[in-house]
């Protein structure tokens, strides 16, 4: 097997750490404005304004990290399925990305088209959303920097001594 070289390793690493930062920026940007709305700013200057953000810049950005983060998890030593902390972060970031693109988009897009006539348990989901996102993207940073709960264990004792499985043995 091949090595992946530093710098390939570096350059993902810091195309992962700029992506990141950007859907997090967007997403609190996205909890600012929607928090503004719930305070009293006129809705129909500000959700066109979040739409165009959730739509150009969150949406993109949640993908980038996504698919960014599975080339560098292949191509380090820590793959995807060999950490749990990796795999919890996969799980996380995936199930992130699936609700950005098929759940807070069209709601983002929605709100721009309706503005100020966007119903008020909707205009909460508008906060609650980037918020609950925030927290998660905080959770999976939590997990790169300490990286807890240790290897994965192989899938059986001959496994666990690298070797293949003889006939007759657990």
């Amino acid at each position: 097997m091949t090595r992946t070289p530093p710098t390939v390793r570096k350059a993902l690493l810091t195309l992962h750490l700029v992506t990141s930062l950007g859907w997090l920026g967007a997403d609190l940007v996205l909890l600012a404005l929607g928090v503004a709305v719930l305070r009293g700013t006129d809705a129909d200057v500000v959700y066109p304004v979040a739409a165009l953000i959730g739509t150009t810049l969150f949406a993109p950005l949640a993908v980038a990290v996504w698919v960014v983060g599975v080339a560098s998890a292949l191509l380090s030593p820590w793959k995807l399925f060999r950490y749990r902390w990796v795999l919890v972060k996969l799980l996380i970031t995936t199930v992130m990305v699936g609700l950005v693109l098929f759940l807070l988009t069209p709601n983002l897009r929605a709100a721009g088209d309706l503005g100020a006539t966007l119903p008020a348990r909707d205009r909460a989901d508008l906060v609650i959303a980037p918020a609950v996102s925030t927290s998660l993207m905080i959770i999976a940073t939590v997990l790169s920097t300490y990286k807890p709960w240790g290897r994965m264990r192989p899938a059986g004792p001959a496994a666990r001594r690298g070797r293949p499985a003889v006939a007759g043995r657990a």
